[in-house]
């Protein structure tokens, strides 16, 4: 049986952005698990106009998406909501979502970026895929740096959370992936 394919996807896409920084750090950890597609929704191209043709960007994120056995998305909270063009990115696909699970790395201010995992929860459900309780926020995640600039911090207690959401995430990714071979 083949090995499980996680697609971990940034949703920031402005300048200056921490997305790529927590991406890397987590995606160092999953790898340890599954195979993992780094998805920057920076560099997909997605127009942010949904048409009724599909443009070769949508149809080439849409193969990588499809592949995927699960997801994890990194978010930041931006105004108590996530970032427009995961918005785009989420609403130009559909059968990609279905019946796999989605997990979330968040980070913001106090909340951690919790308003807007309770937000992409909702949409996720309406997409038919299975978003999962075990997550890593990261409220105030500037402090988890060391003085040197290093992140996070050895005695950070994500590193903790991610253990634990990537063993649930894998759990679901199999239930998932043998239901949709029998249905």
């Amino acid at each position: 049986m083949r090995e499980l394919r996680i697609a971990v996807i940034i949703a920031s896409t402005r300048q200056g952005r921490f997305g790529p920084t927590v991406a890397g750090w987590f995606a160092e950890q999953a790898r340890k698990h599954f195979q993992v597609d780094l998805i920057d929704l920076a560099q997909a191209g997605l127009p942010a106009v949904l048409q009724d043709d599909e443009p070769a960007e949508v149809a080439a994120l849409g193969s990588r998406l499809a592949a995927a056995d699960g997801f994890v998305i990194v978010t930041p909270e931006y105004n108590h909501s996530f970032p427009a063009p995961l918005k785009t990115a989420l609403d130009w696909y559909f059968e990609e979502w279905h019946a796999k699970p989605v997990s979330f790395v968040a980070y913001g201010r106090e909340s951690g970026g919790l308003m807007a995992v309770a937000q992409l929860r909702q949409i996720c459900i309406e997409l038919r895929a299975v978003p999962i309780r075990e997550i890593v926020a990261l409220p105030n995640y500037w402090e988890l740096f060391t003085a040197e600039g290093a992140w996070p911090r050895p005695y950070a207690v994500c590193d903790e959370a991610v253990k634990t959401m990537l063993d649930r995430l894998g759990w679901w990714a199999q239930i998932l992936r043998n239901g949709r071979t029998v249905s």
